[in-house]
């Protein structure tokens, strides 16, 4: 199918500009750039927003709590935000956070976890956990059942929330009743990770090596299962969604970890939306498939999760 005509105009119109790819930019550029544009996009309203502190090691980061009511027990979903690790925020993903928490009727925490090159691999999934956890422990302050949590993410932070995922399991933590992954990373050995034939489609091979060049300390780090799930024990994880872009260079591997999670028994749904790009999700205002995306997750969460009582 071909391309949204909206998407390609998107690609022509950066292509033609002659703002350089992040990873050409200091990264203190690149992360303006990022949110820049997610900066003045319509956001739903919720019935609250809280911001919180947790303590992750012997620092603290920033969580946001979104309810779709004001009161009662609520589900919660742990939401890491992508942007390749390096980029991206609870506020370039506030609009997407507000979207999910209406469409599924459950508490969304969304996470600032700390980023590479200033802190390098393991640093981001233990927080992501650090974050899940701390819910647990303050579930009657933020009004969340415990017994009905799920974590979710899209690219990077798709690939952390697969991580939290493992981390839980492999910690004997939190009981997760499902994971949402939307257009995730799912190794950084990118001859099997990046499509060629989609290059330039939103992202750029040099653009992903050089995420990955700040994340890790050495090579060894990639491989590991916190880092590349495509290549890890995935038996016992929680049911899985995994959403992905017909023009996305990441989209074979994310197709590549569906097929490893039915093999290895865990309940997966895979929806793939052919016309759209890399980011699409965030972008309901100019792609009809975005506000479906948002409804395929919300009716994944409410299935495995219901919603507020």
């Amino acid at each position: 199918m071909p391309i949204h005509p909206v998407a390609q105009q998107l690609l022509d119109d950066a292509a033609s500009s002659d703002q350089p790819n992040s990873h050409l930019l200091p990264i203190e550029v690149a992360r303006a750039n990022f949110e820049g544009l997610f900066a003045t996009l319509p956001v739903e309203d919720v019935a609250s927003v809280g911001d919180h502190l947790v303590v992750s090691g012997e620092e603290e980061i920033p969580v946001r709590l979104y309810r779709p009511q004001a009161n009662g027990l609520l589900p919660i979903v742990v939401y890491l935000h992508g942007g390749g690790w390096q980029m991206g925020s609870i506020d370039s993903h506030d609009g997407l956070c507000r979207a999910i928490a209406n469409a599924s009727g459950c508490a969304v925490l969304s996470v600032g976890y700390r980023r590479p090159p200033e802190f390098k691999f393991p640093v981001a999934p233990h927080d992501c956990y650090s974050a899940l956890t701390w819910a647990v422990a303050h579930a009657d302050e933020l009004q969340i059942d415990t017994s009905r949590i799920a974590v979710a993410g899209d690219s990077a932070g798709g690939n952390l929330a697969a991580a939290v995922s493992l981390l839980s399991r492999d910690e004997d933590g939190p009981q997760l009743a499902c994971q949402v992954l939307i257009y995730p990373a799912t190794t950084f050995d990118l001859d099997r990770g990046f499509d060629l034939d989609l290059e330039g489609y939103v992202l750029f091979r040099d653009e992903v090596q050089w995420h990955t060049d700040a994340y890790f300390l050495t090579p060894e780090d990639a491989v590991s299962a916190y880092a590349s799930p495509l290549d890890a024990d995935l038996t016992a994880l929680p049911p899985t969604l995994v959403i992905t872009a017909g023009y996305d260079p990441l989209a074979a591997s994310a197709t590549a970890f569906v097929g490893r999670l039915e093999k290895q028994g865990v309940p997966t749904e895979h929806r793939h939306f052919e016309e759209m790009i890399h980011g699409f999700i965030q972008f309901p205002q100019l792609f009809d498939d975005a506000s479906v995306a948002v409804s395929v997750v919300g009716n994944h969460l409410r299935r495995h999760l219901g919603d507020g009582r």
